[in-house]
């Protein structure tokens, strides 16, 4: 049997391929076995997204779960991931488990694993999982029924979505971004978030908020080359003042300014701590991972905030989060939390600070950006994803480790830093990363710069003298 192995961000497979009922059930009865050991009345909460066969897999958790004497609370219909770490803490389980393959193509889907206090299960705990999954199947799903399950109380349906509006509407002023005058838009790229900003905000725009497990052939991750839909859809338009873009489980954010352009997470970042800190006078502390701006950690000390830099994967925030006062918690990759709200990643929850700060302050996103390059100077970021044979990959890897790389055509290293992956430092505006990813077959390259075509040109020289131009 194929051995389960949870990456970054949980455990991802192609449907079909990997992804099957029964390695579904295999790493269900882990989990089970996990829960049982370490909680005398265990409990979880079982949701999944919009991607295919989203449902018999869930049920497929479920009936593993309750077969082994567990309460379940299984969600009706497909949901965010934010929606069944929120259900850990609003229904007190033990454990949560989302059937999603969050921002991968539409082929994979995946099994991901929240703790109690409703965010990512610790590292350790995934490995204990990891290690006691069965080689193969033994339980006969066919012979278990979930509505008996059902008329017994094992497993109960519960209506997620409801209850994250209602945490929604107790935590924003939802008036002041009605009545501010502006126009927003949203892109669900076809995923769980998809219903939600149309029973908050119905005056909207709305695009890919249909249910497509298809996603249209392209992988639902708010990126600028997959928005360009969207961007077009601001710019015709002509009257939206922003456009919030989420993944296939809405738990990271993109953000497109009032002329279609796109406003990565390193401005979100930056954004949110202005509005948290300045605006709303909140304090806490500041983590982020590691391909993040170091702008972010330059403008926390500057105010005297305590911070961090950790390994990507947003577990390691979650962990400080649960732990200590974190206002700001974010990966280049648009997963961002902050304080008030659970320690997860929430795309919708972060869309919703940009609109009320807007809102509040009255002034455009543009302007919001202006006034972060007036506190950290003006800079642009990209990143390639680099599709590469393994062996290349490799040879890429263990030549970065053997520090081999004092330059990159022009530009020369001042200072290696090895948090994860490898950020080379070439002077205060400019960085190269290089990392393969946690989750996928390739190879990151991560640059910054003062402007797009810098931070384009550092990627360039970075491929040629890697040997991959």
């Amino acid at each position: 049997m194929t051995k389960i192995k949870f990456g970054t961000d949980g455990w991802r497979a192609i449907i079909a391929k990997e992804f099957t009922v029964d390695n579904v059930a295999r790493v269900s009865t882990a989990t089970a076995k996990w829960v049982k050991d370490n909680y005398k009345i265990p409990s979880i909460v079982v949701g999944h997204d919009c991607r295919f066969a989203g449902e018999l897999f869930a049920e497929t958790a479920a009936k593993v779960f309750a077969s082994q004497g567990i309460k379940v609370y299984l969600a009706k219909g497909f949901v965010s991931t934010p929606m069944v770490s929120l259900g850990c803490v609003k229904l007190q389980t033990s454990l949560g488990v989302v059937l999603t393959a969050s921002h991968n193509p539409p082929s994979y889907n995946g099994y991901k694993l929240k703790a109690h206090f409703g965010g990512p299960l610790s590292p350790e705990g995934v490995q204990e999982i990891e290690d006691i999954i069965p080689e193969k199947n033994t339980i006969d799903l066919d012979a278990l029924s979930i509505q008996e399950f059902v008329d017994n109380g094992t497993i109960e349906y519960v209506d997620l979505e409801t209850m994250y509006i209602n945490h929604v509407k107790e935590h924003f002023d939802l008036d002041a971004i009605k009545n501010s005058g502006l126009h927003f838009a949203y892109d669900a790229m076809y995923g769980a978030g998809q219903n939600v900003l149309k029973k908050l905000l119905p005056e909207m725009s709305f695009l890919h908020c249909e249910y497509n497990p298809s996603f249209m052939g392209q992988a639902p991750e708010p990126i600028a080359k997959n928005l360009t839909e969207f961007s077009e859809f601001i710019r015709k338009d002509g009257t939206i003042a922003a456009g919030l873009a989420t993944d296939g489980d809405a738990d990271r954010i993109g953000l497109l300014n009032s002329k279609g352009e796109f406003v990565d997470s390193h401005h979100i970042l930056l954004l949110l701590m202005t509005y948290l800190y300045k605006v709303k006078g909140m304090k806490g502390k500041i983590v982020v991972a590691a391909s993040t701006t170091p702008r972010v950690i330059r403008l926390a000390k500057k105010w005297g905030l305590p911070n961090d830099e950790v390994q990507i994967g947003f577990k390691h925030i979650a962990k400080q989060m649960v732990n200590e006062d974190v206002l700001v918690g974010g990966e280049e990759s648009g997963g961002i939390a902050i304080k008030g709200h659970i320690p997860e990643r929430d795309g919708i929850w972060m869309g919703l600070v940009i609109f009320e700060y807007m809102a509040k302050t009255g002034k455009t996103l543009e302007e919001l950006v202006n006034e972060i390059y007036e506190l950290v100077g003006e800079f642009k970021y990209w990143r390639d994803d680099l599709h590469l044979p393994e062996e290349v990959k490799q040879e890429v890897i263990k030549n970065c480790k053997a520090d081999k790389y004092k330059s990159f055509g022009d530009y020369k290293v001042q200072e290696l830093q090895t948090i994860d992956g490898f950020k080379y430092i070439f002077n205060d505006d400019e960085w190269l990363m290089i990392r393969p990813s946690g989750t996928e077959p390739v190879l990151r390259a991560y640059a910054e710069s003062k402007t797009l075509d810098g931070a384009k040109a550092i990627l360039a020289a970075a491929k040629k003298e890697l040997g991959i131009a």
